[in-house]
């Protein structure tokens, strides 16, 4: 068999890849172990414009956000299913300092297109502890992961575009032509494996680092599902009363395992946004794969031109993998290029320090 592209790993990232791919009109095989736990179905799917507590623009927003909604207006006209839900972000000041640093911030830029509101004080809404007040996002919103991964999936089975088992990289050859695994050829491999990269022969040089993230779903009554809150972690409605919340940044363990601290964490968290009683439903882990400078790692390897890479995208895959593989399924195909931010010859020292020492130890 022959395919313009094998695409290995169908995460969010590798999701989206092979689906730009195909409609740019490529033939695409898919390789993925279908995993419940993946850091792709764990994630609430959330797309927030404003980062963090250093109240800045999530990078490349205004390029990205326009691209994402459409892209996914997209998904929903295919598959005719609701799949990202628009929720504005109620990000809840958590000391005074905090909101004075918003105040300084907000004074200097023009915020008008992601921020509907600032409150100095309590909106007194009795269900959220919100002393300091906080400002209320707007742009937000969470697309359903697993739904949409399903909808995918599915949609490459009845095609038969996808083999759902482990990718055995002791088979791949490269070849004068592109690839070849097992019986199967392509001109072009890319992997989008997430933090399993770490293992993978051609890449594990990247500086991509696992992260564990704990995720809990609860089930509250008499709490606003109306907007997601942000105060150390992000509280997403889900329907029916449920929430999910999360999530905890964990370097130290590379596994998949649900721990009590963990739970603990979350739930200490949760209890400093609402007062009201809830009930644990479910409680996941999952490993993102984090980059020493948080941008994604995108282009081809710097000596086998037939293999590339696209991931790194962390916490915000869900925003931003939908414009970067447009981009990249581009200018695999030569009609343009990465942006630098992201192409990954910016680390191509490390490749060539890792060749070194593999060579020292041989």
């Amino acid at each position: 068999m022959n395919y313009d592209y094998i695409v290995v790993g169908h995460g969010i990232a590798g999701a989206i890849l092979a689906y730009t791919l195909r409609k740019q009109g490529q033939q695409v095989l898919v390789i993925d172990e279908p995993r419940a736990n993946s850091a792709s179905r764990v994630a609430a799917g959330l797309i927030n414009p404003v980062a963090g507590k250093r109240f800045a623009k999530s990078w490349l927003v205004d390029t990205l956000l326009p691209f994402a909604d459409s892209f996914y207006d997209e998904l929903e006209d295919r598959f005719q299913k609701k799949l990202f839900h628009h929720k504005p972000i109620y990000k809840i000041f958590s000391t005074i300092e905090e909101q004075n640093n918003w105040m300084a911030k907000s004074a200097g830029d023009n915020w008008s297109a992601y921020i509907g509101a600032t409150h100095t004080q309590s909106t007194g809404v009795e269900s959220v502890q919100d002393r300091f007040g906080g400002i209320m996002i707007r742009q937000g919103g969470y697309l359903l992961v697993a739904d949409t991964l399903d909808l995918l999936t599915n949609e490459l089975l009845e095609a038969g575009l996808l083999l759902p088992e482990r990718f055995d990289v002791s088979q791949l050859q490269l070849t004068e032509q592109g690839v070849s695994y097992k019986n199967i050829r392509a001109g072009h491999l890319v992997f989008c494996e997430g933090w399993q990269v770490v293992h993978n022969p051609y890449f594990r040089w990247l500086p991509l680092q696992p992260t564990k993230g704990e995720v809990l779903e609860v089930e509250t009554q008499d709490f606003n599902p109306e907007c997601i809150y942000n105060k150390a972690v992000y509280v997403v409605p889900v329907g029916e009363g449920r929430f999910k919340i999360g999530a905890t940044y964990n370097w130290r363990q590379a596994d998949e395992l649900p721990t009590p601290e963990g739970k603990a964490e979350l739930t200490e968290r949760f209890e400093q946004i609402t007062s009201q009683p809830y009930h644990v439903k479910k409680h996941w882990a999952g490993i993102r794969p984090a980059v020493r400078d948080r941008r994604p790692l995108m282009g081809r390897h710097p000596e086998h031109a037939q293999l590339s890479v696209f991931n790194g995208m962390g916490s915000k895959g869900v925003l931003m993998a939908p414009y970067l593989a447009d981009m990249f399924g581009n200018a695999l195909m030569g009609k343009g290029e990465v942006l630098p931010d992201v192409q990954i010859s910016r680390y191509y020292s490390l490749y060539y320090d890792y060749l070194k020492h593999q060579n020292h130890e041989l």
